[in-house]
């Protein structure tokens, strides 16, 4: 039996209640609980009860670079982060394009135990583009996998594309597009504007992304299928999502933290902790992206968790792969650009980073608000805590944060997976 009870704590930034566990699911939220024989008691008083949260976007690059990241490592980052389930990408290598290499990352996931490890599955053979993977395959596995992606490239063939989401429609499967128009981004290095001028590094144009954005979602409203668009970075996406969703088309989307918080003018520094992909942009973007986000344009935030060795990030910019840290900070960030200014509450939060990624992804039993009867995925807050991002103190493998030395608001205090705790007073617990 694993049986505690959390004392006190703010429902999703509500009601003031005890949670009761026991052999993981939540058995009773009232007022005066009084602890089982045997069980573990969590003063949680100032703390908020959250759905533990689900990122639908990390790169945990196992197998192929356990130089960079493993599920193992990545896990415990999430767990740390207050994530209760992550949704692997598939550019490992060998590439998740086969029912044999999801199962393995599965697996992986399984054997690890801090977080629920979902693997989203490839489009197209070795994220070539050139022929479709084996999408049913994989949905059949044991994984289930239910989102294929090529993340790290755009499915740029129109007609590829509607292949792909023709037939995931048939078991309600979820093609999700790295927007991106691979023409108009050949050796771009940042987003195209004044600072790219600025420090002659070739620009990585707006319109590149808006321009597959807009393509995808009519393909989504012909075929009936279920579009989500990775990574939304421009004020001109945002734009074109709302208009997709006026339509009633099936179409969801994601941002990532980095781009509500930090704009291209960071790239003066020549640091390549600050290249992404796509690029940091704008305050005008951010603006816009934020406003989306509070408004449900964009559902999601998801955290692009991109861990890389130090052989690819500390070299010349050019040379750096594009990517960034992002599990450990997600949470603070979202408060910090989005709570601390009033453009969501706590349930808001709850919303958009635990319940709707949930539902997108088909995870069940994630995502649930704590109550009788549902599974004890939960993550407790503390809001009035800030914490200084130490890199060397991150639980990835890789050290390329753009956040170094960076205070933030609130601190994950303890995560529950299916009433285990594996963070516990802000460490995780295997």
């Amino acid at each position: 039996m694993n049986s505690w009870l959390i004392q006190n704590a703010s429902i999703v930034g509500r009601e003031t209640a005890d949670i009761a566990i026991e052999n993981g699911v939540v058995t009773e939220v009232g007022t005066g609980l009084t602890a089982p024989e045997g069980a573990r008691v969590l003063d949680a008083t100032g703390l908020i009860a959250l759905p533990g949260l689900v990122d639908l976007h990390t790169h945990l690059r196992e197998p192929g670079r356990e130089d960079a990241e493993t599920v193992e490592s990545g896990s415990r980052a999430a767990a740390l982060g207050g994530y209760t389930a992550v949704c692997a990408m598939a550019n490992t290598s060998p590439v998740a394009d086969t029912a044999g290499v999801v199962e393995q990352v599965w697996r992986l996931g399984r054997d690890a135990g801090l977080v629920d490890v979902q693997p989203i599955g490839a489009v197209t053979v070795g994220l070539k583009g050139e022929h479709m993977a084996e999408l049913g395959a994989m949905a059949d596995s044991a994984a289930n996998v239910r989102i294929f992606s090529d993340d790290g490239f755009c499915v740029a063939d129109p007609k590829m594309m509607r292949r792909a989401l023709e037939y995931v429609k048939a078991f309600d499967g979820v093609i999700a597009q790295h927007a991106e128009e691979p023409a108009l981004t050949a050796g771009a290095q940042m987003h195209e504007g004044e600072f790219s001028s600025q420090l002659g590094l070739a620009g990585w144009p707006a319109v590149a992304e808006e321009a597959i954005i807009a393509r995808d979602c009519l393909l989504t409203g012909h075929v009936g299928s279920r579009l989500h668009v990775c990574h939304v970075s421009t004020a001109g996406s945002v734009e074109i999502l709302r208009w997709a969703k006026s339509k009633g088309w099936r179409v969801t989307a994601e941002v990532c933290p980095h781009h509500l918080l930090l704009t291209d003018e960071r790239a003066t520094t020549y640091d390549p902790v600050n290249k992404v992909n796509p690029p940091l942009r704008t305050d005008t973007d951010i603006e816009a992206l934020r406003a989306g986000l509070a408004e449900g344009v964009i559902d999601v935030v998801a955290t692009d968790h991109a861990p890389h060795s130090s052989e690819d990030k500390d070299c010349e910019w050019a040379a750096a792969r594009p990517g960034m840290l992002g599990l450990q900070t997600a949470l603070s960030i979202v408060v910090k650009t989005m709570v601390e200014p009033g453009l969501l509450d706590w349930d808001g939060v709850a919303e958009r980073m635990s319940r709707r990624p949930a539902r997108i992804a088909g995870l069940d039993g994630h995502g649930l608000d704590p109550a009788p009867g549902v599974p004890a995925n939960l993550t407790l807050i503390d809001p009035a805590a800030s914490w200084t991002v130490v890199p060397n103190e991150l639980a990835s493998l890789s050290r390329n944060t753009p956040y170094a030395q960076m205070t933030f608001p609130a601190t994950v205090r303890a995560t529950f997976l299916r009433g285990e705790a594996t963070v516990l007073e802000g460490k995780a617990q295997k």
